[in-house]
């Protein structure tokens, strides 16, 4: 009993001496619990400018997850059209447009990254597969459009679409609308065609104007594919490509990095499609097997009759 008696006094001995040599609490000292009471009055939860500036480093879910957690932030979020011009900008990287933009930007921004593209809306029926390539910038109005990607790029020389053509594998059309551009690439069934060699599949670059699909004329179907240019190369071609070019930036490094194909294209064998762009071009190149050439054709739609040219479409089939 003594023992145990001594231990339990021992133990206690060196707990008190603990406690004694540790700092007296003092009623002066403020817990942070306290400290947070007493900032809490000046600060301010829903501020908007901080709630902005966080929402640029969120991606489209998020905002929208966001957007429905109260009153406040579906005004904030859902309602300031700033928010999704700076993500759909940032996400598609192109920069910022001179000119107004008819449409909200959250409208341009679902579009953009739902997962639409244009064959969802016309001939669906002849779609099979696609892929985003990303977004480029036109803002000289003028194009050059090209089924060979060949270093240096030249302007084509040629009256007529079709001797640009036969010359070399290119031409430029006018009066393009500027702005933002997305780029997908296609994979549809052929048109109806006697070609016993076809093999019912074509690839297509398909180019659009961001604002493409929210316009009246796209959607009541009055604009449509126009085709202003066809060639065919009548021998064996390793590969199906095509290139769409803002003639002003032809000199641009980034631009010149397109062309080099040998740089990004596939290497021999592989057959699956490549693709390239930059911020003022984008081109595709697909390998090809043993084949007796190519079909190629060039379609534009424009915003009515006369009207720029909102859509591009460069398309090979196989001979």
């Amino acid at each position: 009993m003594n023992q145990k008696r001594k231990n339990e006094t021992g133990v206690g001995g060196r707990m008190s001496k603990r406690l004694r040599r540790s700092k007296p609490m003092c009623c002066c000292c403020s817990s942070p619990k306290s400290r947070f009471l007493t900032l809490r009055p000046t600060f301010n939860c829903y501020e908007v400018d901080i709630w902005t500036e966080i929402a640029k480093f969120m991606g489209g879910r998020c905002l929208v997850m966001l957007g429905s957690v109260n009153r406040w932030f579906y005004r904030l979020i859902l309602k300031e059209d700033s928010v999704w011009k700076f993500a759909c900008l940032r996400d598609l990287q192109v920069p910022e447009p001179p000119q107004h933009v008819p449409f909200s930007w959250l409208k341009l921004y679902a579009s953009a990254f739902d997962g639409s593209h244009s064959y969802l809306f016309r001939q669906p029926e002849k779609h099979i597969d696609w892929m985003r390539i990303g977004a480029f910038y036109i803002d000289s109005s003028y194009a050059l459009l090209t089924e060979t990607l060949i270093l240096p790029l030249r302007i084509p020389q040629g009256k007529t679409t079709l001797e640009m053509l036969e010359s070399s594998g290119s031409f430029i059309i006018r009066h393009v609308k500027t702005g933002i551009w997305i780029a997908d690439l296609q994979l549809v069934r052929c048109p109806v065609c006697n070609l016993e060699t076809c093999e019912g599949t074509m690839q297509t670059l398909d180019a659009r104007h961001i604002e493409l699909f929210h316009t009246e004329g796209y959607q009541n179907g009055s604009w449509e594919y126009e085709e202003i240019g066809a060639h065919e190369i009548k021998k064996h071609s390793d590969g199906a490509s095509g290139g769409i070019f803002d003639i002003k930036h032809l000199r641009d490094p980034c631009t010149k990095e397109v062309v080099d194909l040998k740089s990004w294209g596939a290497k021999p064998n592989d057959w699956q499609p490549k693709a390239r762009i930059s911020m003022h071009a984008v081109a595709v190149n697909t390998n090809l097997q043993k084949n007796e050439g190519l079909h190629v054709k060039f379609h534009v739609m424009r915003a009515g009759v006369g009207g720029e040219v909102v859509s591009i479409r460069i398309s090979q089939q196989l001979l």
